[in-house]
């Protein structure tokens, strides 16, 4: 029964043209935010790093924490759910743009319900040196079919980025399970390998455009774009899109005191309407 009922959901996914991003244990959306912008995310640097791009974790400067839910076209069968922290080794100075001595994180997530269900926890490392930032992680993957059992691998990942122009122009590249991990030696079922690469033009404060693509070995590569306004200091409005899987997204942030709220909607035409909240806080610097 569990096999047939994954079977059903994958096989409405795939006659409709539509790629579930979370599904399959691939790198997925880490974030409202993110996903308000098309998830073109590879050049972002906030606690939801841990799974965008490791390397950004180089620059929180402040210890985080986030929350973050989804529901994919009101199927009870696609939501998601994920929480992230993220921590600054050493002290850091109010003055200081990055920690010196880099930045750990953490995450677990979980997509699906209990017939069929994808499972992760995630450690990473992110560094900055000069315009330059680096990052690994590792991730211990879990996939669990009703009546069929588990399957685990352990999966490696690399980022990068970098300022071409300071402040201004940002490159960014992910590469998501370097390693190719096998989830089951059955017709050599494996982890998606990923590969993600984008700029960040940033032409003000107010005002930041990615663009990104995005390449699975065994599929078509994914064009992204997303635009953020900042509207006033605590206000942001944020659009975008993705080719692969032909959806129009939007969204907006609020930020008040120590805490950030975001929220996304995106839409499907053959699917409907996914929505995305997140929530994080940040501690005060010493």
């Amino acid at each position: 029964m569990g096999k047939l009922y994954a079977l059903l959901i994958s096989a409405l996914l795939v006659g409709s043209g539509v790629v579930v991003r979370a599904q399959g244990n691939g790198p997925g959306v880490r974030g409202a935010r993110a996903a308000a912008l098309g998830n073109a995310s590879v050049t972002l640097a906030d606690v939801w790093s841990i799974g965008n791009n490791v390397a950004g974790l180089g620059q929180v400067t402040q210890k985080s924490i986030g929350f973050y839910a989804a529901n994919q076209f009101v199927m009870r069968a696609l939501n998601s759910a994920a929480l992230a922290v993220a921590l600054p080794i050493g002290t850091v100075a109010e003055t200081d743009t990055k920690p010196k001595n880099g930045v750990i994180g953490f995450e677990a997530q979980r997509f699906g319900d209990k017939r069929y269900a994808e499972q992760r926890l995630g450690a990473g490392y992110g560094y900055r040196g000069g315009q330059v930032s680096v990052g690994v992680r590792a991730d211990l993957l879990q996939l669990s079919m009703e009546g069929l059992g588990s399957r685990r691998a352990v999966a490696l990942s690399l980022g990068g980025q970098a300022e071409i122009v300071p402040r201004r122009l940002v490159f960014g590249a992910y590469l998501y399970n370097l390693n190719q991990a096998k989830l089951a030696r059955y017709e050599e079922e494996r982890v998606p390998t990923v590969l993600k690469a984008g700029l960040s033009y940033r032409p003000s404060k107010k005002i930041m455009l990615n663009v990104e693509t995005e390449k699975n070995v065994e599929q078509d590569a994914d064009f992204k774009a997303g635009l953020e306004y900042q509207v006033i200091e605590a206000l942001h409005l944020r659009a975008g899109f993705s080719s692969l899987t032909e959806q129009t997204t939007v969204g907006l942030g609020f930020l008040t005191g120590r805490f950030r709220i975001d929220y996304a909607a995106a839409w499907q035409a053959s699917l409907g309407l996914s929505q995305h909240v997140g929530i994080s806080f940040q501690t005060a610097v010493k």
